[in-house]
């Protein structure tokens, strides 16, 4: 048997899903680089009163992209709602996995969210479909991702509302984090039930996998009704 239909490479299985909520676009972590070099090539083909603007777009995805590997992120989104001003609100979904070298991971969260270096007050837990959560909500000075102003160096600084749900997962010995981070302060209370909201939509087990009850000849003896919690 040495022919085959077709190679396929072998991909990581994800560990857990999440709900995407309304308004939000999913961002490609994991750009080909043909992708990377036809967006090059576009932006290349610009006006000249474009190009300048789209390369430091086209820059700044890349800075974030290697940003977002380097934490381990497994998905993130863009939102973008409209305001009563007829723009725009923006915001930044995130979800990553923090592994804890096979301690228990919710010793560890509270560890690292009460040690002198972090932050200490306004922790509150929530309770989920998939267990515990902690929620932590703050504001913050960032630069902002736009040209400084001019006759500076130094990037405009910002203020944003990041609000985060850890999630520990003893069975993986892992946290689960929801990020979402927001420069309209004004609407920490509409993000913040944004956040928790797709955090209840967190689930070990596969949407796309068959419910074991629809399959036909399953052998409820053989452990069928213990579904894995990776689906």
């Amino acid at each position: 048997m040495s022919a085959f239909l077709d190679t396929v490479e072998a991909e990581p299985k994800p560990e857990f899903w999440y709900g995407l909520p309304y308004g939000y676009l999913q961002l490609d972590l994991q750009p080909s680089p043909e992708g990377i070099q036809e967006v090059a090539r576009q932006i290349n083909a610009f006006p000249d009163d474009l190009r300048d603007r789209a390369d430091q777009v086209f820059r700044l995805y890349a800075g974030v992209l290697t940003m977002l590997r380097s934490q381990e992120v497994m998905g993130c989104a863009l939102g973008m709602h409209p305001d009563e001003h007829g723009g725009a609100n923006l915001s930044v979904l995130t979800v990553s996995t923090v592994r804890t070298s096979g301690a228990h991971p919710e010793a560890v969260l509270l560890q690292m969210l009460g040690d002198e270096t972090g932050p200490v007050d306004g922790i509150v837990p929530v309770e989920l479909p998939v267990g515990t959560g902690y929620v932590l909500e703050t504001e913050r000075t960032t630069p902002a991702p736009t040209a400084p102003p001019e006759g500076q160096d130094e990037p405009a600084q910002g203020t944003v509302w990041q609000g985060t749900v850890a999630i520990p997962v003893p069975r993986t010995s892992s946290i689960i984090t929801v990020q979402l981070v927001s420069p309209a302060v004004e609407l920490a209370d509409d993000y913040r039930g944004v956040l928790l909201g797709v955090a209840r939509t967190v689930t070990f087990d596969d949407p796309a996998a068959p419910d074991p009850a629809e399959v036909p000849f399953s052998d409820s003896g053989s452990g069928a009704d213990e579904r894995s919690p990776f689906g």
